[in-house]
C-alpha cells in the first residue's frame, strides 16, 4: 500500500514540473461533404456561370457560391445567389442526398451539370410550398419559366 501511495506521489510531482504545452488559437471552419466526393480545385464563382454557358443549354462545371435558401421540408434543394440579384435552384443527382435546412448563408462548392430548362408551374408551386411560402404566394405562380438550374453530384458546405 505504501509503495502504491509513493508511486502516486512521485507521478503527481512529475506532472506538476512539466511545462504547459503551447496553445495556438485556430479558427475552426466546419466543412461538410454530401454526395460524391469532390474537391474545391478548379471551382469557378457562380457569378461567371452565365458567361461560361454561352449558347449551351447544358455544361458540366464546378462552381462556388453562397446559399440563399434551402428546402425547409427536408433539404432536397437549395438556391444559390448568382451575384446579379437572381438565384439558381440546385437539386441533387438521383435525389441521393440532402443538405441541412439551416445552410442558408454558407459558402458551397458544387460539382455537376448546369442546365437551361423550362420549369413547369406545378414544379414552381411545389418549390414555393417546400420553401414555406404563403398560399397567396403559391397561387400567384401562374406559369412556368425558363431558367438556369444545376444538378449537383457532390457538394462541399463551408
Amino acid at each position: 500500500m505504501k509503495k502504491l501511495f509513493l508511486l502516486a506521489l512521485v507521478c503527481g510531482a512529475m506532472a506538476c514540473n512539466q511545462a504547459p504545452k503551447e496553445t495556438v488559437a485556430v479558427e475552426e471552419i466546419e466543412i461538410q461533404y454530401y454526395g460524391e466526393e469532390i474537391t474545391e480545385a478548379d471551382a469557378i464563382p457562380v457569378s461567371q456561370l452565365m458567361a461560361l454557358m454561352g449558347d449551351a443549354t447544358e455544361k458540366e462545371v464546378k462552381i462556388v457560391g453562397t446559399i440563399e435558401e434551402v428546402c425547409q421540408k427536408k433539404g432536397c434543394w437549395m438556391k444559390v445567389d448568382l451575384g446579379n440579384g437572381e438565384t439558381m435552384r440546385i437539386t441533387f443527382k438521383d435525389y441521393a442526398f440532402f443538405v441541412p435546412k439551416d445552410a442558408s448563408g454558407r459558402q458551397v462548392v458544387m460539382d455537376g451539370i448546369a442546365m437551361v430548362e423550362e420549369t413547369s408551374m406545378e414544379s414552381l408551386r411545389h418549390y414555393a410550398e417546400d420553401a414555406g411560402k404563403s398560399k397567396e404566394e403559391i397561387e400567384a405562380i401562374t406559369s412556368g419559366t425558363k431558367e438556369l438550374v444545376f444538378e449537383a453530384r457532390g457538394v462541399i458546405l463551408k
